[in-house]
C-alpha cells in the first residue's frame, strides 16, 4: 500500500509542492539511469503475503491491530486496508539454489506466527483471494485499519469519484451493489511476487511479464465468489478495478484508463515510460509532510535517495504489474512486482504459481528478445481477462498468433520452458520438481482453487447461502493446515447442524432472495396464479424502483375466492375487477438485512404475520422471511437439543 507517512487533507497548496516533489523525483530517477548509478547484473526474487484474520464462526475477525501490537518485534509483518487482512513482507533471496523452498519456509513460518497469536483470541488464518463468509456490512469505516494514510485513501478516492462506488460484476450470477467508501478493496488478498532487473533490461522484461500473466493466473485462480454470488474465476481483478474506479463520466467516454488496470500498450526503452504515464494520466491522490529530500543533492553526494514523493503517487496507481524502485543495501534497484496472484489455497500453491512466472520470465527473456515484436499487446490484454473470467477454460491467443487452450498451453508449451529457465538459474531439481509438478496436476486436474469452490458451492446443493459460505471456508482452513495442494482436496462438506447456529444470526444470512413480485397496478389474478403455481402465500408489492409498497396475502385472496374456488383458479367477477393495490396490505411491518433473527421473531408474532419483507435503508425490497424459514431454524435447535448437542 506504500508509505503511511501521508499528509492529512486536500490544501491546494500542499499537494503543488508534493506534486514539484514527484517532478524532482521522476528527474532524480532519470539521472540514476543515465549515470548507470542504478544495480545491475543481480537478480532477486521476493514476495508479499496477505491473509485474512477469521474468528471461529469462520467469519473476518477484525484483530489485525492487537496481533500487530504482540508482535511488534516482527518487522516482515504490517497492516492492510481492514482490520481482519495482515500483510508479511518476506526477505528477498538471490535467484537460485533452494530460494523458491526458502521462500516457502519463510512464508509458512510466518503464517503460523500469525496463527498462533490468533488462537489467542480463538481466531485463525485463512489465505483466499476473497473470503467466503465477507459481506458488505465487513467493509465498513469500522474496520478500517487505524491507519492514517488509509483514511486519507478512503477520503481522497471518495471526492475524486464524487459519490459511491458502482460494483456491477456479471458472472455465472450477477453482482450489482453500491458502497460509499474505498474499503471494497480489502475484500482482496493477494501473493505480490517480485523480480529484480537491471535498468536496460527493464521494458523487454517488463513487456514478458505482461505477455505471461494470463496463461499464469488461469492456473492460478482461487476467487470465484463474493458476498454469495459465483462471478469470475478470479473476481479479484473485476473488483479491484471498479473498487477504486474514481473516472468521471467525462473521463469513461474519453476511454481514459482506470487507476488499477492492465495498461494500454508495450513500453519501449524504460521504467520511465510507466512513471510519466501514471504522473501524465493520474492526479495526485495522497501527499507526505516528509519532502525534505532532494534527490539530485542526494546523487550528487554519492546517496541513493528514496524518492518518497514518487513512490507515493505510483503506490496510488495500480497496475497489475507494477514498476517498482527501492533502495536494498544502499544500493538503488528496479523491480517488476505482479500483482495478478491470489492468496491461497496454500503456501504450497503460492509457491508453485511463483515458481512458473519467474521460470517463464527466465527462459522466455532468451528464446525472445524482445515479446513484443512477436506479440501483440491487445492479445496480452486479452489473454489476461479471459484466464481472470474463465480461469482454465480460458483460450489463449499466444506468440505469433497461434491459438490454444489454457490447458494445453502450459502443460505443452509453457511447463517445459518454466523448467529449464529455473534450471538455468541453478535453482535445485528437487524443488523444480516440486513447485512445477504441482502446477501440472492442478491443470491436468482441472482443480483450481476457483474451481475446488465452486464444484463444493454446488455438491451443498439447497442449503442456506450462508451456511454454504461458512462451510467453505472452514474445509479451506482445514485443508490449508494441511499443507497438501488444492488438486488433492477432497470436496468441502456441509458444517454439522450444531454449527449452522452462526449462520442464523441476522435475517440476512438465511432470507430468500429469490422473490417473486407483483406492482400495484397488475389485476388480482395474476397474484393468485403466481402463488399457485410457486407454492407460495405472500407476494410482495413493489414498483418499478423496486421499492416496497405493500404485501398481498394468500388470506386477502381467499376472501375474494368464489364459493368452494382455490385461489388461483378463478376469481369472483368483482374480484377480476380489482388491481393489487385495492386489497394490498400499504404498509408492511419490515425488518432490514442486520435485524437480529430474535427481533425477527418477535416482530412476526406480535404483528400476528407469517411473512415478514427485508429492505435496505432506501425501503428497496432485497428480500423475505417467512415462517416456514424460522420452523427449519427451531427444527435444526430441537434436533440438537434431542441430540444431547444444544
Amino acid at each position: 500500500m506504500g508509505s503511511d507517512a501521508v499528509a492529512t487533507g486536500a490544501d491546494d497548496k500542499r499537494m503543488r509542492e508534493f506534486t514539484r516533489a514527484v517532478l524532482a523525483d521522476m528527474q532524480g530517477l532519470e539521472t540514476l539511469i543515465e549515470r548507470g548509478r542504478i544495480e545491475t547484473g543481480i537478480r532477486r526474487i521476493g514476495a508479499e503475503q496477505e491473509m485474512f484474520i477469521i474468528d471461529a464462526a469462520r467469519q473476518p475477525a477484525p484483530l489485525a491491530p492487537q496481533i500487530l501490537d504482540s508482535l511488534k518485534d516482527d518487522p516482515r509483518l504490517t497492516t492492510e486496508l481492514a482490520r481482519f487482512n495482515l500483510e508479511a513482507n518476506l526477505t528477498p533471496q538471490l535467484f537460485g539454489g533452494n530460494c523458491l523452498r526458502r521462500m516457502e519456509e519463510e512464508a509458512s513460518s510466518v503464517i503460523a506466527r500469525v496463527a498462533e497469536e490468533a488462537r489467542q483470541y480463538d481466531a485463525g488464518i485463512a489465505l483466499t483471494g476473497i473470503l467466503p463468509t465477507l459481506r458488505q456490512s465487513h467493509l465498513g469505516l469500522d474496520n478500517m485499519s487505524p491507519n492514517p494514510r488509509y483514511h486519507e485513501l478512503n477520503r481522497a478516492t471518495s471526492a475524486l469519484a464524487g459519490g459511491a462506488f458502482n460494483i456491477v460484476i456479471k458472472g455465472l450470477d450477477e453482482l450489482d451493489i453500491t458502497h460509499d467508501n474505498v474499503m471494497l478493496e480489502a475484500a482482496n488478498t493477494s501473493f505480490q511476487i517480485h523480480f529484480q532487473v537491471g535498468p536496460e533490461e527493464f521494458a523487454p522484461l517488463y513487456n514478458l511479464a505482461q505477455a505471461i500473466s494470463g496463461p499464469v493466473l488461469s492456473a492460478a485462480v482461487n476467487s470465484p465468489l463474493l458476498f454469495g454470488q459465483r462471478l469470475w474465476n478470479e473476481t479479484r481483478v473485476a473488483l479491484f478495478q471498479r473498487s477504486v474506479d474514481v473516472r468521471s463520466q467525462a473521463h469513461k467516454q474519453r476511454a481514459n484508463p482506470p487507476r488499477v488496470s492492465f495498461g494500454s500498450c508495450w513500453i519501449d526503452k524504460s521504467i520511465v515510460e510507466i512513471y510519466k504515464d501514471d504522473i501524465t494520466r493520474f492526479r495526485v491522490m495522497l501527499s507526505t509532510d516528509a519532502l525534505d529530500e532532494d534527490p539530485c543533492k542526494v546523487i550528487a553526494d554519492g546517496g541513493a535517495p528514496e524518492l518518497h514523493a514518487l513512490r507515493m503517487h505510483t503506490s496510488t496507481v495500480w497496475r497489475w504489474n507494477r514498476a517498482c524502485y527501492g533502495v536494498f543495501g544502499g544500493q538503488p534497484h528496479l523491480r517488476i512486482e505482479t500483482r495478478i496472484l491470489p492468496a491461497g489455497p496454500t503456501v504450497l500453491d503460492e509457491i508453485a504459481n511463483a515458481a512458473l512466472f519467474y521460470g517463464l520470465m527466465a527462459q522466455l527473456s532468451l528464446e525472445h528478445e524482445r515479446i513484443d515484436a512477436v506479440m501483440e499487446f491487445d492479445a496480452a490484454k486479452n489473454n489476461f481477462f479471459a484466464a481472470a473470467r474463465h480461469g482454465l477454460a480460458a483460450q489463449f491467443t499466444w506468440i505469433n498468433g497461434e491459438v490454444f487452450t489454457a490447458r494445453d498451453l502450459i502443460v505443452g508449451e509453457l511447463l517445459p520452458k518454466a523448467r529449464a529457465g529455473l534450471a538455468a538459474h541453478d535453482i535445485d531439481a528437487a524443488d523444480i520438481e516440486r513447485y512445477l509438478g504441482v502446477i501440472e496436476a492442478r491443470v491436468e486436474s482441472q482443480q483450481t482453487g476457483s474451481q475446488w469452490a465452486l464444484r463444493s458451492v454446488a455438491a451443498m446443493k439447497d442449503a442456506p447461502v450462508d451456511v454454504r459460505m461458512r462451510s467453505l471456508t472452514a474445509a479451506m482452513h482445514t485443508n490449508q493446515q494441511s499443507g497438501e495442494p488444492v488438486h488433492e482436496w477432497p470436496l468441502a462438506p456441509l458444517y454439522r447442524t450444531r454449527d449452522w447456529f452462526p449462520s442464523y444470526r441476522t435475517v440476512g444470512q438465511f432470507m430468500t432472495t429469490e422473490v417473486f413480485t407483483v406492482r400495484p397496478s397488475d389485476p388480482v389474478d395474476l397474484a393468485a396464479r403466481m402463488m399457485d403455481w410457486r407454492q407460495i402465500r405472500h407476494v410482495p408489492v413493489e414498483n418499478d424502483q423496486g421499492m416496497l409498497v405493500g404485501l398481498l396475502s394468500f388470506r386477502a385472496l381467499l376472501r375474494l375466492c368464489a364459493k368452494g374456488s382455490r385461489a388461483g383458479d378463478s376469481l369472483t367477477n368483482e374480484a377480476q375487477e380489482l388491481c393489487v393495490a385495492d386489497i394490498m396490505l400499504a404498509e408492511p411491518i419490515t425488518a432490514k438485512v442486520d435485524t437480529s433473527t430474535l427481533v425477527a421473531l418477535d416482530l412476526m408474532r406480535d404483528g400476528h404475520i407469517g411473512c415478514l419483507p427485508v429492505v435496505d435503508d432506501h425501503g428497496r425490497l432485497v428480500g423475505t422471511v417467512t415462517v416456514d424459514d424460522l420452523l427449519e431454524i427451531a427444527s435444526k435447535v430441537l434436533v440438537d437439543f434431542l441430540r444431547g448437542e444444544s
